[in-house]
């Protein structure tokens, strides 16, 4: 049973696979992601999650724009987004959105365990793999 919550420029659902999905949305390089839509999105993961972590897949084909310091810092350091976020996979498709992405996670998350992928079913797989890892750890 999927669950599911919606944005302008993003989407998040979570199904039977207990992975957290997240889709962002915008062909706008003038788009900025403020801090206070990462409140909008911080109180959608907590909902859809419900109090259990999970692997966060999130979808990052096509994004163009840029996020204020204060919308990253807060993403990354939510201490209720912190404990409910077992890995993270990111799904892209560009060179430039791969190094931008490394920068971000050098700059503000060298905590949470990370990959890159450019394909859905190998994103999905490494989300699988941590939640097994993680639940038979726990």
């Amino acid at each position: 049973m999927s669950k599911v919550i919606g944005f302008n420029n993003a989407i998040f659902w979570t199904d039977d696979t207990g992975i957290l999905y997240c889709e962002f949305s915008s062909s706008s390089p003038n788009l900025k992601l403020e801090k206070q839509n990462i409140e909008l999105y911080i109180n959608a993961i907590k909902t859809l999650c419900n109090g259990k972590p999970m692997p966060f897949l999130i979808d990052l084909k096509d994004i163009r724009g840029t996020f204020s310091v204060a919308a990253a810092n807060l993403v990354t350091n939510n201490p209720e987004i912190v404990k409910l976020r077992i890995t993270e996979s990111y799904l892209v498709n560009t060179v430039r959105m791969k190094l931008w992405l490394a920068c971000y996670k050098r700059l503000y998350d060298r905590i949470t365990p990370f990959a890159t992928f450019s394909d859905i079913t190998s994103a999905k797989n490494y989300c699988l793999e941590a939640r097994s890892r993680f639940y038979k750890s726990a």
